[in-house]
């Protein structure tokens, strides 16, 4: 049975890092947030453009989606922090958190409340620095690779993306599969065009229906804008990359979900309650997709790359593969894994897909991935309404 040693919360989840977290309920915060976190040791903080100027399901989304981060079971505690008049209230993003997690530390810090920025970063260092010092003293603990849910993200794609670093994520996605866990297939817009095949794969007629709402919905919203889907996909980097149109990139891209049945379609940063594969409704932005998998829960992601990337989140460690051997080493500060073997004939695809499991079971005991060690903390909101 495969194991890795990661933390088991009271709640029966597991983590694989023992975050204390720094979250701004609104983006009026954010200075604030950061002056905590570069105040102490130990933890780490997120920053947001939202908050406030928001109404209805959007305002609802940005909720849902700082609860999913305070909740994650790689967050051991949080710091929540408003300004005290947003729309969305650091109080109640604290007491979501809490009935989501009631074993979890939380706490809030008002900057207005307390007097300014200086008394409330005074505040937050205080209580962060408790936090820190109760995190120290869990431990880890061996636990079964059925409990993990991994995110699967592609981003700067090149020609060498859909028969290297893709198709090995995807003999990873399958390992981790048949040892009973979780994988999550998002970017809608870059299943375009591949949607036929992702839908001949689900489990029953609803979720294959599923599949083609979803790319239907994408199109239409992208016709009423009046503007062209290739002017974004593929990007002007994966044209340079060799990639052609975006059904190319569609069929490189799922390579990434492996094999196994389709279980559920689910929407962003819905959370992520089944086991197996699961297709995620998110936007083809990297850190937005990003951060809607890990809202849903995801321990920790897998991110292939064939031109190069280097962000990370702030919750969830995020293992770089190349897809070539020459952004590998070019960009070896940001790359953990280097597919590019399969490219030159060293490696199978398989034998790849293997290495890649092996890191993912070494970076959920608690090795760093290279986004960890420099502290990269990439995270951005879907919007799905206007600014008021």
């Amino acid at each position: 049975m495969m194991k890795f040693q990661g933390y088991r919360r009271p709640d029966g989840k597991v983590g694989v890092r023992n975050h204390v977290l720094i979250l701004p309920s609104v983006t009026c915060a954010n200075r604030v947030a950061r002056g905590i976190s570069q105040s102490v040791i130990g933890t780490n903080w997120i920053e947001h453009q939202h908050g406030c100027g928001q109404l209805g399901a959007d305002a609802d989304l940005t909720a849902q989606v700082l609860v999913g981060h305070g909740a994650h079971p790689n967050v051991f505690g949080v710091i929540v922090v408003g300004l005290g008049c947003e729309t969305i209230r650091a109080q109640d993003i604290a007491a979501n958190i809490k009935k989501h997690c009631p074993y979890k530390a939380v706490e809030t810090v008002i900057i207005q409340d307390a007097g300014g920025s200086v008394n409330a970063i005074a505040q937050g260092v205080s209580l962060a620095k408790q936090m820190v010092n109760d995190a120290s003293l869990s431990k880890r603990v061996s636990i079964d690779a059925s409990d993990l849910i991994l995110g699967t993200e592609c981003g700067g794609s090149d020609a060498c993306s859909g028969i290297s670093a893709n198709p090995a994520l995807g003999v990873a996605s399958d390992l981790l599969i048949d040892a009973g866990g979780t994988v999550i297939l998002a970017e809608t817009t870059e299943i375009i065009g591949a949607e036929h095949i992702i839908a001949g794969r689900a489990v029953n007629a609803q979720v294959a229906a599923r599949c083609f709402e979803l790319i239907n919905s994408c199109e239409t919203e992208v016709r009423k804008m009046g503007v062209d889907m290739r002017g974004s996909q593929p990007s002007p980097g994966n044209i340079e990359g060799g990639l052609s149109s975006i059904e190319e990139k569609s069929l490189g891209c799922i390579h990434k979900a492996g094999t196994r049945p389709l279980q559920a379609v689910i929407d962003y940063a819905s959370p992520v309650n089944m086991k197996g594969l699961v297709w995620m409704d998110t936007p083809g932005h990297d850190i937005e997709q990003l951060t809607g998998m890990v809202a849903g829960g995801c321990h920790l992601v897998v991110f292939t790359t064939g031109r190069g990337t280097c962000c990370g989140s702030p919750v969830a460690p995020t293992i770089k593969v190349a897809s070539n051997t020459a952004l590998f080493e070019s960009m070896n500060d940001n790359i953990d894994v280097n597919a590019g073997t399969i490219i030159s004939g060293l490696e199978s695809v398989e034998q790849v897909g293997k290495r890649i499991f092996d890191e993912l079971l070494e970076v959920a005991s608690g090795n760093p991935t290279k986004a960890e060690i420099l502290g990269f903390n990439d995270f951005a909101i879907r919007r799905i309404g206007p600014t008021i």
